[in-house]
């Protein structure tokens, strides 16, 4: 393995490119990347990067996304294969008809989308900043796709606001039961429960915080808790354990992965640098469109 991130970082050298990696990746992808986070704040550096290249460690909308936002760079997705199926509940038709049947709603759209979707949207996301962003609008009505788990969550947090959404969902965070929850609290009774908010409303409501993978690892890193029982994808919970040695981090169910996160490699990192191969492309009118959406959000002060 030494060998591969040997190459791939003098590649990155010789090439002027840098590599993002979302937490979900494999955990050995770190020693290559040069930022680790969540969707919002991989936004933002793909944003500001004066690299030639973006190697995109995560899921195709994130690499669309990098290209929206650095039309200039070339993008490069490690493993063509990873795709999101939330992201792929909803197309531009399904799309337009969510609209049509609310028309004049403002459109919050959740990053987890691809470019035809965003380009639909008044305004997108991240489960780090989703609260926010529909605070920052002022109206009492709002479109929420894809993910309706998250809506949910955003509804709780703003009851004032009245949150339409449409029926989509993360398989993953998903398979997170009630019951798991409560069979690991009486196993742990002193951990804190944390949990993502694409997880269904009857768990979110036995966490003791609620919030994206940055968010949740923030916590970590600030509680005087020993213990945490983690309801999100196990990346985070590698390398949170990782980072924080002295304390100890438990995935609540071992079914909380995301396999297409996992599809990415650093052999698929080493050959997309040496070949320039799986470029991420997105039509110019389309990409202004989506564009508009997405720079609200990374220009939006909350």
């Amino acid at each position: 393995m030494q060998d591969i991130i040997e190459k791939i970082n003098k590649l990155k050298k010789e090439k002027k490119a840098i590599i993002l990696a979302h937490c979900y990746q494999n955990v050995e992808i770190d020693n290559v990347a040069d930022y680790v986070g969540d969707s919002l704040g991989l936004s933002k550096i793909a944003a500001k990067t004066d690299a030639k290249i973006i190697v995109f460690a995560g899921v195709y909308f994130m690499a669309e996304t990098a290209k929206i936002l650095s039309p200039n760079k070339k993008v490069l997705l490690p493993n063509m294969n990873s795709g999101c199926q939330m992201a792929n509940m909803i197309d531009l038709e399904r799309m337009k008809q969510f609209k049509a049947q609310h028309s004049n709603v403002p459109v919050v759209c959740y990053v987890n989308s691809t470019a035809e979707v965003k380009a639909q949207a008044d305004i997108c996301c991240t489960s780090s900043n989703a609260v926010d962003i529909v605070r920052s609008l002022g109206v009492k009505k709002v479109l929420f796709a894809p993910d309706c788990y998250l809506g949910s969550w955003v509804a709780k947090k703003l009851p004032d606001v009245e949150i339409i959404s449409y029926n989509g969902f993360c398989p993953t965070h998903l398979r997170l039961m009630p019951d798991e929850i409560k069979k690991m609290r009486i196993l742990y009774p002193d951990a804190a429960v944390l949990l993502h908010p694409e997880c269904h409303q009857e768990a979110v409501k036995l966490a003791d915080f609620v919030g994206s993978t940055t968010q949740i690892m923030q916590y970590c890193e600030r509680s005087k808790k020993k213990t945490f029982l983690i309801g999100t994808e196990k990346g985070v919970v590698d390398r949170l354990s990782r980072d924080f040695p002295e304390k100890d981090f438990i995935l609540i169910s071992d079914r909380l992965i995301c396999h297409n996160m996992k599809y990415n490699t650093l052999e698929d990192i080493l050959h997309v640098l040496e070949t320039g191969e799986n470029e991420v492309f997105v039509e110019e009118n389309l990409r202004k469109l989506a564009y508009r959406a997405i720079e609200r959000m990374v220009e939006c002060k909350v």
